[in-house]
């Protein structure tokens, strides 16, 4: 079973908060983790690596805490899946033709490499920004009016 892993989920969960917080100022870590429902010591992990890929900038002291390095529809999922998850690798001949001797015979490398394109194409054409707006739809939608 092809599975995203708990960084990949909870990765995306923490710039889905921060980018619903965008232009509010800086965000603390404990409040993304009280807000997902996530360990602190964990997301601190996922955020370094996020800030390493340059999606994320961090202030230290007092008013310090977590923002986005870019606008909400200026960051695509496919950069933070890579970020926390590395490239894409569903099959090894796909990304490395000379992993395998029956690279010219084999009828199922066009349809690995094809579902490689799709996952990709389906996170590229997705912003943060996206999700941010569907959460909001969900949210006014789930609300109970007497």
């Amino acid at each position: 079973m092809m599975k995203i892993s708990t960084k990949g989920r909870y990765g995306m969960r923490a710039m889905v908060d921060l980018a619903t917080h965008y232009g509010k100022g800086h965000i603390l870590l404990k409040d993304i983790a009280k807000r997902q429902q996530l360990s602190e010591r964990y997301l601190e992990q996922l955020v370094l690596t996020l800030k390493a890929a340059g999606l994320v900038n961090s202030t230290r002291g007092a008013h310090g805490g977590f923002t986005l390095a870019k606008h909400p529809s200026e960051i695509n999922l496919s950069e933070i899946f890579q970020a926390l998850e590395g490239p894409l690798g569903l099959v090894e001949c796909v990304d490395d033709p000379t992993a395998c001797g029956r690279i010219d015979s084999c009828v199922t490398r066009d349809v690995w490499q094809e579902l490689k394109d799709s996952i990709t194409s389906v996170l590229a054409s997705k912003t943060l920004r996206d999700l941010v707006e569907k959460q909001a739809l969900n949210e006014k939608k789930s609300m109970y009016y007497i």
